[in-house]
């Protein structure tokens, strides 16, 4: 039986309550997950607190909290688990914002160019432009978070979705176009 159907099988298995599928599960679907992490953990800073075996962990267990949600199939737990570790990072990169304004604390004199290689605004402002994608277009959203935060080709897009090849790609130009001029316009606002 191939992997990717036998992820399936327990991912089902899992979602009708053996837990002893999730124990399977796990080391048959890690390496994609590290790589899924390692590939989300090359857009932040350096010296960030997080790494990549974190960030599995992370998202694992807010998988593992979540698991009877209905997993389609291997390539809907892996576009899940690439929207859960995005938004780890948007939660994490929340945190340091809240810290960075003072979180009750006096102000301090900072080093401007220390402070200029960790702006988790970025981050920020990306998941608000994709919230607002979202809004308007929630398969467009999918496509664009599919592409570059799950990693997933075109082909592997449309079979999650359902849609035609020919329409993710339209669907990506349109959310990439998209998103870059929303965020030129929030950055010029």
């Amino acid at each position: 039986m191939g992997a990717a159907k036998t992820v399936t099988l327990l991912l089902r298995d899992w979602r009708s309550g053996d837990q002893a599928a999730l124990d399977e599960l796990l080391p048959l679907v890690y390496a994609e997950l590290h790589k899924l992490a390692s590939r989300h953990m090359r857009g932040e800073r350096a010296n960030h607190t997080l790494h990549a075996t974190d960030l599995v962990s992370e998202a694992y267990l807010r998988l593992a909290d979540a698991g009877h949600q209905e997993w389609n199939d291997r390539v809907h737990f892996f576009a899940i688990a690439a929207r859960t570790m995005r938004q780890i990072l948007v939660d994490h990169a929340r945190k340091r914002n809240a810290g960075k304004r003072g979180d009750g604390e006096r102000p301090v004199t900072f080093d401007e160019n220390a402070a200029a290689a960790e702006r988790p605004e970025n981050l920020l402002a990306l998941d608000e432009a994709l919230t607002a994608l979202a809004k308007l277009d929630d398969r467009r959203a999918r496509v664009l978070e599919l592409t570059y935060f799950a990693g997933m080709k075109q082909d592997e897009i449309a079979a999650a979705i359902d849609i035609a090849v020919s329409t993710v790609a339209r669907d990506l130009r349109f959310a990439e176009a998209w998103l870059c001029s929303y965020m030129r316009e929030e950055r010029d606002a």
